[in-house]
């Protein structure tokens, strides 16, 4: 009779093709950093190529994207970039972590010229993996915080517990004053900007947290590689570990962060030249068309995009360099 199979076994299974996939993200990256230095020269001669890239943003993004934020978009973005930093650094780093940076023109808004991201693929010692990112300071003008002060109640919870020295803190002052913000928005975002103060889905993990849960992970793998088996009470106490963890949920301003991060950088920037596209096909809409669809969309609430801020009731010519109309809110 054969050996059973265990649950063991097949997790081994799935981590050898995980290290798989992230060896073939490596050398994507590679490959593809001269294609992307050179589409970002020949892009930065298109009028509105980002704008109009954005207005094409899936849904994972879209729906978090307000009036107010798609007049920012249309208007002042300027440039948009992904990196992957662990694979830039020295060392080997995960391929999974990224950089995402947002660049804008003078707006009404915020006195920032970039606002860049980063999120960073770490591990529990319960086996949990995902991205996890640090608050960013957004500068915001007075009375234009389109977040409502979200993103500069996380960056405040976030170095609160960095001073005391305990991230998963819910003693500090700035914890409960966070949390009645985030109850008061009824859980829904205010801005897309808001994602700017996500921190995880579940807390954050520093990264010698992360590290230590690594080498933990590595030292059974290569026990699983001798045959070894891991006892059932060691994997009990892992998960014990952490269900006394209580996540962060009622502190986070911003739902699936990380979604919006790996749509960013494994959708929009990689396929930005077919989104841009895809916009001028769908500009070629005759004015008719758009004065139909215009009657048969009134007094509905309307999608979110961009289109409004880089074509007018006037149908604008495709080299035009002049700066796109504002967009009207929703009714």
């Amino acid at each position: 009779m054969s050996e059973a199979v265990s649950y063991e076994d097949l997790a081994a299974i799935e981590d050898d093709f995980a290290e798989i996939d992230d060896e073939i993200l490596r050398k994507q990256y590679e490959l593809s950093k001269p294609l992307f230095a050179k589409r970002a020269e020949a892009v930065s001669k298109v009028p509105h190529f980002w704008p109009l890239v954005m207005e094409q943003a899936p849904m994972e993004i879209e729906t978090f994207i307000s009036p107010q934020d798609s007049a920012v978009f249309g208007e002042h973005l300027t440039n948009l970039s992904v990196t992957r930093p662990e694979i830039e650094s020295a060392t080997a780093g995960n391929p999974k972590s990224l950089s995402i940076k947002f660049e804008f023109s003078a707006n009404e808004h915020f006195e920032d010229e970039v606002l860049e991201k980063q999120f960073w693929h770490r591990r529990t010692a319960d086996g949990w993996t995902g991205l996890v990112s640090e608050p960013v300071k957004v500068h915001w003008k007075k009375g234009k915080d389109l977040t409502d002060g979200l993103t500069d109640a996380s960056l405040a919870l976030f170095e609160a517990r960095k001073k005391v020295g305990d991230m998963k803190s819910k003693a500090v002052q700035e914890y409960k004053a966070l949390e009645k913000k985030v109850e008061h928005s009824n859980g829904s975002n205010t801005s897309f900007f808001t994602w700017f103060g996500w921190v995880s889905n579940r807390r954050y993990v520093s990264a010698e947290e992360s590290d230590k849960a690594n080498q933990e992970y590595a030292q059974r793998k290569e026990a699983r590689k001798r045959g070894e088996k891991v006892s059932a009470a060691e994997l009990e106490k892992e998960i014990d570990e952490g269900e006394d963890e209580d996540d962060d949920s009622a502190v986070e301003v911003h739902e699936n962060g990380d979604d919006i991060a790996v749509t960013i950088a494994d959708d929009i920037w990689p396929n930005a030249i077919k989104f841009f596209v895809q916009a001028q096909e769908a500009e070629d809409l005759s004015d008719a068309d758009m004065d139909d669809l215009d009657d048969a969309e009134e007094g509905d609430e309307e999608p979110i995009d961009i289109r409004s801020l880089v074509q007018g009731k006037e149908k604008r010519s495709r080299d035009s360099s002049g700066p796109p109309p504002a967009k009207k809110a929703k009714k």
